[in-house]
C-alpha cells in the first residue's frame, strides 16, 4: 500500500515556488516543482502525487487549463494559487476542477490546514480499467495529522420535520450519521458496498458514481458531497454545514462562513449536476432548498 505523501507545486515565480516547496517539504511532502503549465501536467502525470498546487497565470497555459488536463487523469487534490481575488477567478477555477483556491499572499498555516483537512478524506487510484481498491489517505508523521475523518453533519434538530421526511439512512458501512464513508482494505471491505437514487449508484469504496449506467467522473469534493447528500435522505444540509465538511471542520461548529464560502458551494453542487445531467429546476437527484441548502431527492438504499 502506497502511503507516500507526493506533492507537485505548478509556479513559475522562483521565490514562492522555492517557497511552497519549503512549505511542503517540512509537511513531510515528497515534493517536486514545475515552473510552467506543460511540464506541471508532466510532473502530475509522471509522480502521481496526492496534492497538486496550480498559480493561475503561468507563462504558456493558465491554471485553468493544468487543472483541466489533470482531472483527466487523476484525482489528486487540486489547490488553486493566485493574486486575483475576483470572485469570477474563484468561480472559473473551482469549474475547471479544483478543490480549493487561495489567493496570494496566503498564511503558511493556512495552507497547512487545508491540505491536511483534504488529505483526511480516502484517495481512490483510478486506472484504465476503473477505480481501484483505496488507498488510505497519506498520512503525515505528526500524529495531529492523523485525525479521523471530519464528522457527520448532524440533523439540524427541530429543522427535520420541516425537511420533509426520515433522518439518513444506514450506509454500507451500517452508519446513519451522514457522514461520508472512510474506504478502508483488510477484513470486512466490500468493494461493492453502493448508495442507490433512482439510477443513480454511488460506490463509497471505490470512489466510483454511475448515472443510469453511464461512468460519472466526479471531483473529490464533488463526491463527497454527493456522498453526504445521499446519506442524509431528506434532511436538509445547509450551505454552512457543506463549506465545514469539505474544509475539514467540525459541521456544527460555528467556525465562520463566509458568503463566498457559500457560493464555493453552490459551484461544486452545480458542477457535480451537470457531470450529473440532473436539471436543478426539475430535479432528479439532487434538490435545492431556497435560502437554506440542499438534500437528496429520496432516500437512498444501502446495499453491501
Amino acid at each position: 500500500m502506497d502511503d507516500r505523501r507526493v506533492a507537485v507545486v505548478v509556479e513559475d515565480d522562483e521565490d514562492i515556488r522555492e517557497l511552497m516547496v519549503a512549505l511542503l517539504g517540512q509537511s513531510g511532502f515528497e515534493v517536486h516543482a514545475a515552473a510552467n503549465g506543460t511540464d506541471g501536467v508532466h510532473a502530475v502525470q509522471e509522480n502521481d502525487p496526492v496534492l497538486v498546487t496550480v498559480d493561475l497565470g503561468l507563462p504558456d497555459i493558465d491554471g485553468y487549463e493544468v487543472t483541466r488536463r489533470v482531472r483527466r487523469f487523476t484525482d489528486a487534490y487540486v489547490v488553486m494559487l493566485t493574486a486575483r481575488n475576483e470572485e469570477i477567478d474563484t468561480l472559473m477555477g473551482l469549474d475547471a476542477g479544483a478543490d480549493d483556491y487561495l489567493t496570494k499572499p496566503f498564511r503558511p498555516r493556512e495552507l497547512r490546514a487545508r491540505v491536511e483537512a483534504m488529505l483526511r478524506r480516502p484517495r481512490i487510484t483510478q486506472s484504465p480499467a476503473g477505480p481501484t481498491v483505496p488507498q488510505p489517505a497519506a498520512q503525515s508523521p505528526s500524529p495531529a495529522s492523523a485525525a479521523s475523518a471530519p464528522a457527520a453533519v448532524p440533523p439540524p434538530g427541530s429543522g427535520d420535520a420541516a425537511a420533509g421526511g426520515a433522518r439518513p439512512t444506514s450506509g454500507p458501512g451500517g452508519s446513519a450519521s451522514g457522514a461520508p464513508s472512510r474506504a478502508t482494505g483488510g477484513a470486512g471491505f466490500t468493494a461493492d458496498a453502493r448508495l442507490v437514487l433512482d439510477g443513480l449508484v454511488l460506490y463509497p469504496n471505490v470512489h466510483h458514481v454511475e448515472a443510469e449506467g453511464r461512468d460519472v467522473a466526479l471531483t473529490p469534493t464533488e463526491f463527497v458531497l454527493l456522498e453526504t447528500l445521499l446519506r442524509s435522505g431528506r434532511v436538509v444540509r445547509s450551505k454552512s454545514e457543506l463549506t465545514r465538511l469539505i474544509r475539514g471542520d467540525e459541521p456544527d461548529g460555528g467556525t465562520f462562513v463566509s458568503e463566498s464560502d457559500e457560493r464555493t458551494v453552490e459551484v461544486h453542487v452545480g458542477n457535480m449536476r451537470r457531470k450529473l445531467g440532473d436539471d436543478p429546476r426539475r430535479p432528479r437527484w439532487i434538490e435545492t432548498v431556497r435560502g437554506v441548502g440542499y438534500r437528496a431527492a429520496g432516500v437512498a438504499e444501502t446495499s453491501g
